[in-house]
């Protein structure tokens, strides 16, 4: 099974990119854009010069509880920038959410609690909320986190997006938001 086979059958379709559009990234932004695989997991992430994005996490049935993700999100870590990525909320009919949540709050990420996320997908016209959590070596600012989210949308989630869907995705103003107020810690109970 190949790469995006792999985060294909892991991811729901309202977050996956088509393969089209991950193959041109790796191949038009090689240089930010990375794909880390070996047999048992597929990283895509993003690096830029004060920021780390995940794209893609994912560890295979076998290998859990083997310590592949904390070391893949340890090399991250090493380059010592904040790392942000995207969430589901819990779906307690979907254990793996709980999973999920549970493993980024043992590796120190922090929930984004001021910024609000739906982006609607692509694949399905579905609105699908998401949360960004982050990790940072330093007290990173919530704003930041937010202007780096809005980047990553802008420059990568929306690249050539009209000529991969044939539509454009919505603009990053009506997608993202930044709340004075916070919401629920997701984190918190975990």
């Amino acid at each position: 099974m190949n790469w995006y086979e792999k985060l294909n059958q892991y991811f729901p379709i309202e977050e996956m990119k088509s393969k089209e559009h991950m193959e041109t990234l790796l191949a038009e932004k090689g240089n930010v854009y990375i794909k880390d695989e070996g047999p048992k997991h597929v990283l895509m992430y993003v690096e830029f010069e004060n920021f780390v994005f995940v794209d893609y996490l994912f560890v295979s049935k076998d290998a859990r509880g083997e310590g592949l993700g904390r070391k893949l999100l340890n090399q991250l870590k090493e380059k010592n920038k904040p790392i942000l990525l995207e969430v589901e909320p819990v779906n307690y009919e979907d254990t793996d959410t709980e999973k999920r949540l549970k493993f980024y709050a043992r590796e120190d990420f922090k929930h984004a609690s001021r910024i609000g996320y739906i982006r609607r997908s692509l694949a399905t016209g579905e609105n699908t909320v998401l949360e960004i959590l982050y990790w940072s070596p330093v007290n990173q600012d919530e704003l930041d986190i937010y202007k780096a989210m809005k980047w990553t949308y802008e420059n990568i989630h929306t690249f050539k997006d009209e000529h991969f869907y044939g539509e454009s995705y919505d603009p990053s103003n009506e997608v993202l938001e930044y709340n004075t107020e916070k919401k629920r810690n997701m984190l918190k109970e975990y």
